[in-house]
């Protein structure tokens, strides 16, 4: 819906052979889809706070890398019990983002299909990768396993 307003980065059910090592995915992760991202768009729905994938995805955003750190931008989905109230539930977004939007390295907005709305949040989320480097937050274990099912 938003291509043309960033490039998707998102790795895709059978793009990675699950059948590989835990430590080659997640290279993976980071030098084939992280690398160059400046700002990683998180789209939080049910379950995507326990999924490893989500975490590892995060991490690597999270990481020194080429171009320098990602700033994280989530993206409450509808699906979401959080979707249209004033606070979200910590127990249910995604530890590492919950991290940072606690540390003011992340931002936090629901799901919206005004192009006026996400352009501006990614605008404000690349200010805060600016401004707030020193704030990052990826100091949590990465997940071994999914943690919902």
């Amino acid at each position: 819906m938003f291509g043309h307003l960033f490039i998707s980065k998102s790795v895709e059910p059978g793009d990675i052979d699950t059948d590989v090592s835990t430590e080659y995915i997640k290279r993976l992760i980071q030098q084939n889809y992280i690398k160059d991202t400046s700002v990683l768009v998180v789209l939080v729905g049910l379950k995507t706070w326990g999924r490893k994938h989500v975490d590892w995805e995060i991490s690597a955003a999270l990481n020194k890398k080429v171009g320098g750190y990602s700033v994280l931008l989530g993206l409450c989905l509808p699906t979401h019990p959080d979707y249209g109230k004033d606070k979200y539930n910590p127990d249910i977004v995604p530890p590492r983002l919950v991290d940072n939007l606690k540390s003011g390295n992340a931002k936090f907005y629901d799901w919206t299909e005004d192009e006026f709305k996400i352009k501006k949040w990614i605008e404000e989320a690349f200010q805060v990768r600016i401004d707030k480097v020193d704030k990052i937050d990826n100091s949590r274990e990465q997940f071994k396993n999914n943690r919902c099912k």
